[in-house]
């Protein structure tokens, strides 16, 4: 039942901090992590740090699921780049793996400050390669590999799609400022329309769904937080 499932869970993170109870410890850990910062396609990047960090944990997929209520069949496409996965489940997988958010995107966060100039920002694509299926949005990181950071802004482009997709729940919450195109935000019950200039500020434990209001493309600049 739900309380049998928080109490698990939480011995589950008891035990992780167990294991990685000094700063040396948890230092030892990520450079044992073989990953180098964005050379290549961040899309592969975070299903493969995923994985990577769940077996140098000595977890299952399994173990995995039952803490994010994430289907073994999903996060089996995931670890095989067969999926990208939505921020929501980033999050989720971070959590659950007691990682930062930012690491899955973006690598080892090892600089007291982070400069990402236009030309150099990676874009990730939420996609499907087994169903042939585009999402419709991708983002680019715009803070990656800052140490300690607690935001994560993303510069987010929506694409017009006839799909409709679940609601998004997870920890933490979300900033989002409209640049371009017009957005439509589903949270709990209400749906408003947002245009160029609008912003909204919302805590991500309530159902949302954030997506391209129209035909034409809708760029927006989110900045998530997520507790570790």
């Amino acid at each position: 039942d739900e309380k049998t499932g928080k109490h698990a869970y939480e011995d589950f993170l008891a035990d992780v901090s167990d294991h990685f109870a000094s700063g040396d410890q948890e230092k030892q850990f990520m450079d044992s992590i073989s990953l180098e910062p964005l050379q290549e396609d961040i899309q592969v990047n975070v299903g493969v740090r995923v994985r990577e960090v769940r077996e140098n944990r000595g977890l299952s997929i399994e173990d995995i699921s039952q803490r994010t209520g994430i289907a073994v069949s999903l996060l089996e496409e995931i670890e095989d780049e067969a999926v990208a996965p939505p921020l929501g489940t980033v999050i989720k997988l971070a959590k659950a793996l007691e990682m930062k958010m930012g690491f899955f995107i973006s690598g080892k966060e090892d600089r007291p400050f982070t400069i990402v100039r236009a030309d150099d920002r990676k874009v990730i694509s939420r996609y499907d390669s087994k169903k042939g299926k585009h999402y419709g949005y991708e983002y680019e990181s715009l803070a990656p590999h800052k140490k300690d950071r607690h935001m994560e802004p993303f510069l987010v482009t929506l694409e017009p799609v006839d799909t409709e997709e679940e609601r998004s729940t997870h920890d933490g919450q979300e900033f989002i400022y409209v640049l371009e195109g017009s957005m439509e935000v589903r949270l709990g019950e209400e749906i408003h329309i947002l245009k160029p200039g609008d912003s909204i500020y919302y805590d991500s434990t309530v159902p949302h769904l954030v997506k391209c209001h129209g035909d034409k493309k809708t760029k927006i600049l989110a900045v998530l937080y997520a507790e570790r």
